[in-house]
């Protein structure tokens, strides 16, 4: 006879974090939830829920109850309003901050009579701590996100898991903190300005993109912004981080484990990045000049970078992870396979133009 694999559940399925976890979840059977299914071919249950309407907690709670899903896996947040459609920062805050307490209630109220999911994996994010950061900061620095909602929205949700772990009756509480993903499928703010895919919503965007065209790499004048540095983690490297955790048996300590989380080895400067992505640069003057251009390509239609990133592509924020490797121990390597200079160079592989047309199409 068999044995029954764990369940775990997993929010945002659809997205590309999702996606990419999905093969490493082979041991596990896997319920899936999200706004429309994921495009895969992997076994999985799928059901679709709305974690920004107050009537998802129930939902939710009902499907770990009749589940016994011995895990929870959130994903579900809204990162680029223009892809995902969500433009109204209040339906986001709904999603992200609200649907992160949602999600933390249920887990609650299912473990009420009987601890069955005994474990809750968070990806919050490294602009969770703000734009401007003093030095490779531990996970004790203070959060100080500001001006870009999603990141507001990250520290916020990021203070929601870290004042509900101790309430998950029974459940251990693991939250991640990744810098910029990266790899061939992904795309996101930073990962588009060096890339310069005119991924807009305007009718112009769509020419540039069906002729090919780049646009520049914008930075303001002055040497501190070459030189200014920045970590990556590959997408499949946070997958596999998350499928570790969720495989691992040792009790933990704490009721709350916090990891920051970047690929191996040194962070970049921006001038070797926009060296790797073969981008052409162009200088402003001054950071009001970048808000400017900013303002303007968003305006127009031709960038998705909201205006609002502006702090977090002049900042440096960089993060010590020692945490995350005396959590993996000996299977650091096996677990952060990409350096932080490879897991960006992946970003623009001949797979990762493949990937960008297809999701431009």
């Amino acid at each position: 006879m068999a044995v029954a694999k764990p369940v775990v559940v997993v929010t945002g399925v659809a997205g590309n974090l999702g996606l990419r976890l999905l093969p490493q979840l082979a041991d596990f059977e896997v319920i899936g939830i999200d706004l429309n299914p994921p495009t895969t071919k992997l076994p999985l249950r799928f059901v679709p829920m709305d974690l920004g309407r107050e009537e998802s907690c129930r939902e939710l709670y009902l499907l770990l109850r009749e589940s016994r899903a011995a895990a929870v896996v959130h994903l579900a947040f809204v990162i680029d309003p223009v892809r995902t459609g969500v433009l109204d920062v209040d339906r986001m805050w709904h999603i992200n901050v609200a649907g992160t307490a949602r999600v933390m209630e249920a887990i609650t109220e299912a473990n009420r009579d009987e601890v069955t999911v005994q474990k809750f994996v968070f990806p919050s994010s490294v602009s969770a701590y703000g734009p401007d950061l003093p030095g490779p900061v531990t996970e004790e620095f203070p959060l100080g996100a500001h001006t870009l909602p999603y990141a507001i929205h990250k520290m916020e949700s990021d203070k929601v898991v870290q004042q509900r772990a101790p309430a998950l009756r029974g459940c251990s509480a693991y939250m991640l903190r990744p810098h910029i993903l990266t790899g061939a499928s992904v795309q996101n703010y930073l990962l588009g300005a060096f890339r310069g895919t005119p991924n807009g919503r305007g009718a112009r965007a769509a020419r540039m993109r069906a002729e090919g065209k780049r646009l520049p790499c914008v930075l303001p004048a002055g040497r501190q912004y070459l030189e200014n540095k920045i970590q990556f983690v590959h997408v499949d490297d946070t997958g596999r981080l998350i499928a570790y955790v969720l495989r691992k048996t040792e009790p933990e300590a704490q009721r709350l484990t916090v990891l920051n989380v970047a690929g191996r080895g040194e962070a970049l400067t921006f001038a070797r990045c926009i060296e790797m992505a073969q981008a052409k640069l162009v200088r402003v003057p001054g950071k009001w000049g970048l808000g400017v251009a900013l303002q303007l390509m968003w305006k127009l239609g031709i960038s998705a970078i909201p205006p609002e990133a502006l702090p977090y592509m002049t900042g440096e924020y960089i993060m010590n992870t020692d945490r995350l490797q005396k959590f993996l121990g000996p299977e650091y390597q096996n677990v952060i396979r990409y350096t932080i200079a490879d897991a960006f160079a992946d970003s623009f592989s001949s797979d990762a133009a493949a990937a960008r047309d297809s999701a431009a199409g």
